[in-house]
């Protein structure tokens, strides 16, 4: 049907104008039967908003910018998975950006985002960058950060118990009987893998005292985490190896398949994220569970709510609690006690 207007599909659904607008732009105050009522007039007729004509009227783009340290592998799908179903839900675009994991052009992204978004979900998961995140951001852009160290006053943050994960996960391979547990860690200058650093740290010294840390540093790559467990396998080995995150983990596991090492009978194995993969590999991994698609979703939804208020929220910290998610590959073990007593 040529030239539809929204006085159409007002006279359609039997509301007004304004009516129509506020459902369409996804504003809460319309109950919602008449929000359907006004989409499926809005379907029969055909009728699509004009991006421009809304834009002026609103002062909105009915975008949200999405800035990321990268956009490969399973995290970063997963978690854009969960952002742009919140976004369809609310008939938004998305762009999307990413600084290939180069700090230093973290801000050159954010200056690209401005005048042309609604609000932004930035990751900047680095501990330390040429300028402080705050200076990047403009103070009157509604913001939510994503795993990400503070801002400052006035910005939104949902992140993951990084430290909490990491400690239960060492309780668990500790009360399986393993002792001597290797970790392979995260980037440095990484935030998350900062903080799993510090869970490793503090769970072997409060379930393993007397056992010194077992540090190897990764990449959060596959490649990092196979040279990890390749290292691992050069002198006394370990009875457990937790990895900082799954890719790691699957990347030692191919280091010690490839060495005849059998994981869990030889040495038992466990990774941080439960990315899709850790279920389908053999053994089955055991892992700390991030449903990174729902982080993804509940930032998005944090982030249309200041929207919708047209003011950047109060400074608020929200953390979504991991879950220890326990298969094949960290069975337990029965080791002998001093002694040789083995009862």
């Amino acid at each position: 049907m040529a030239n539809v207007t929204i006085k159409d599909v007002a006279r359609l659904a039997q509301v007004s104008v304004a009516t129509v607008s506020r459902a369409l732009n996804g504003h809460g105050n319309v109950a919602e039967d008449v929000r359907e009522r006004v989409f499926a007039a809005a379907k029969d007729l055909r009728y699509t908003p004009h991006a421009a004509a809304r834009s002026l009227s609103s002062r909105r783009t009915q975008t949200l910018g999405v800035v990321l340290p990268d956009l490969h592998g399973e995290f970063f799908s997963e978690l854009m998975r969960g952002i742009d179903q919140v976004a369809r839900e609310h008939r938004l675009h998305l762009l999307v950006s990413s600084y290939h994991g180069h700090p230093e052009e973290q801000g050159v992204a954010l200056a690209a985002m401005r005048g042309r978004v609604d609000g932004l979900l930035v990751m900047s998961p680095y501990l330390d960058v040429p300028a402080p995140l705050g200076e990047s951001l403009e103070s009157s852009l509604p913001v939510v950060l994503i795993n990400s160290q503070s801002a400052g006053e006035g910005v939104a943050a949902l992140g993951v118990d990084n430290h909490g994960g990491a400690f239960a996960m060492i309780e668990h391979l500790v009360h399986g009987g393993h002792r001597r547990i290797a970790f392979i860690a995260g980037p440095a200058d990484n935030y998350d893998a900062h903080e799993r650093l510090r869970g490793y740290r503090e769970a072997m010294a409060r379930f393993a005292p007397g056992v010194a840390p077992w540090v190897l540093q990764g990449a959060f790559d596959e490649a990092s985490g196979h040279r990890a467990g390749l290292a691992l396998l050069e002198g006394e080995r370990p009875d457990a190896v937790f990895a900082a995150n799954d890719m790691m983990a699957l990347g030692c596991l191919f280091a010690f398949a490839q060495a005849g090492v059998k994981v869990p009978q030889d040495i038992a194995l466990a990774g941080f994220d439960d990315i899709p993969l850790a279920r389908y590999v053999h053994p089955s991994l055991t892992t700390v569970r991030v449903n990174i698609s729902e982080l993804g979703a509940r930032a998005a939804r944090m982030l249309i709510a200041q929207v919708a208020e047209s003011a950047p929220a109060a400074s608020q910290v929200h953390s979504l609690v991991p879950e220890l998610i326990v298969r094949e590959s960290s069975a337990s073990v029965r080791r002998p006690r001093a002694g040789g007593d083995s009862s």
